[in-house]
């Protein structure tokens, strides 16, 4: 009796030490995290690696070979983070981030639209942070970006500077942030397998947008700005049209399921194929209007809405028809800004009462 007890219990632990392991994430980099710290980047300094929470065993092995690189890891992951609240603050669901380890909680154990949008908008963060920090001189594995002169550049202009290295961003995020689930093993045709093929396509739609979105950007040479010679090279997108080309492919989302040859395809086939561009999900959105602990909705009451809004920022949707409360606040802002030579601006401080508008 007791040693099934003992089985019991031991099935127990690893069921639950399973769950804990699967909660966290790299994306614990982008909160108060060891890896934003300064002082650990000392030479020969091996404890970095290990007082990161959230990497796989893959991930860890990265951090030792490259551990200049894990801070921009965490800075891509913080870019993620704070444009995926961006472009969802007017959402049911606003991206809020609810501890350090797992960072949006259990939600993301849901294969949502949702989930899809935060896997691709991470990892086009740490495409952009990892590309950027090449350019600056910061990682001692790159430079400047090698691009190939663009066949439509003007033959006048000269091909140079120190662009984006946005090959080197796009192929070390992809081998940082895919290796958790490269790593996972799974039954094929089971809901895990699924999940798996779910954030790796994902995660690969993130960094093709930031790719794709890359442009050239030249600098004028000549006398008195005449322009008479152009430098150009390779320039990232402000990541803000990376959030917003993602927020269009999130409303465009495909549906998916596994077919008997463990593959994803779409639920339903009368429409296009989503490419590698597109987001793709195979769980339906969970109820986000009131909380639930199992699925880590945190519900709407308390949130501000907007009376005269019709959209989803509007009290009846947001509120989901419960009503709202009103109440007073003071608001505070600069007003009356002038300019005195010279030179800085001098503003007044004004104040208004306002109302405002909060689901119950």
């Amino acid at each position: 009796m007791s040693s099934k007890f003992f089985l019991m219990a031991l099935a127990t632990f690893f069921s639950f030490a399973q769950v804990v392991i699967e909660a966290n994430s790299w994306w614990s980099l982008g909160m108060n995290n060891p890896v934003q710290m300064s002082e650990v980047y000392i030479i020969g300094a091996q404890p970095l690696c290990s007082q990161l929470a959230g990497l796989s065993q893959g991930q860890k092995k990265l951090c030792h070979l490259y551990q200049d690189h894990m801070q921009y890891i965490g800075e891509g992951a913080k870019t993620g983070i704070k444009e995926c609240q961006y472009q969802f603050r007017h959402r049911r669901w606003n991206c809020s981030t609810v501890d350090n380890t797992s960072v949006f909680g259990r939600v993301m154990q849901i294969g949502s639209r949702e989930t899809a949008f935060t896997y691709a908008v991470s990892a086009a963060g740490v495409v952009n942070a990892m590309s950027r920090a090449c350019r600056e001189g910061e990682l001692s594995t790159c430079g400047c970006s090698r691009a190939a002169r663009p066949k439509d550049l003007p033959r006048d202009w000269l091909w140079g500077g120190c662009g984006d290295n946005i090959d080197y961003g796009y192929r070390f995020a992809k081998e940082f942030v895919d290796a958790r689930e490269r790593e996972r093993i799974h039954a094929k045709g089971s809901y895990e397998s699924a999940r798996i093929l779910m954030n790796l396509h994902n995660n690969e739609a993130g960094r093709r947008t930031v790719y794709n979105l890359a442009d050239v950007a030249c600098k004028c040479h000549g006398v008195s700005g005449s322009c008479s010679l152009k430098t150009c090279w390779l320039q990232l997108a402000d990541f803000r049209k990376v959030g917003d080309a993602l927020k269009e492919k999130y409303d465009s989302a495909a549906a998916m399921r596994l077919n008997s040859r463990g593959k994803l395809v779409q639920v339903n086939s009368r429409f296009n194929t989503p490419t590698t561009h597109d987001l793709v999900y195979i769980d339906p959105s969970p109820d986000y209007c009131v909380r639930n602990e199992s699925t880590g909705s945190l519900g709407t009451q308390g949130r501000l809405c907007n009376k005269t809004s019709e959209g989803m920022d509007g009290c009846e949707l947001m509120c989901c028809g419960r009503g709202y409360d009103q109440f007073k606040t003071v608001q505070t802002e600069r007003c009356h800004c002038k300019f005195h030579w010279c030179c800085y601006v001098k503003c007044k401080k004004c104040t208004e009462i306002v109302d405002q508008f909060v689901c119950k």
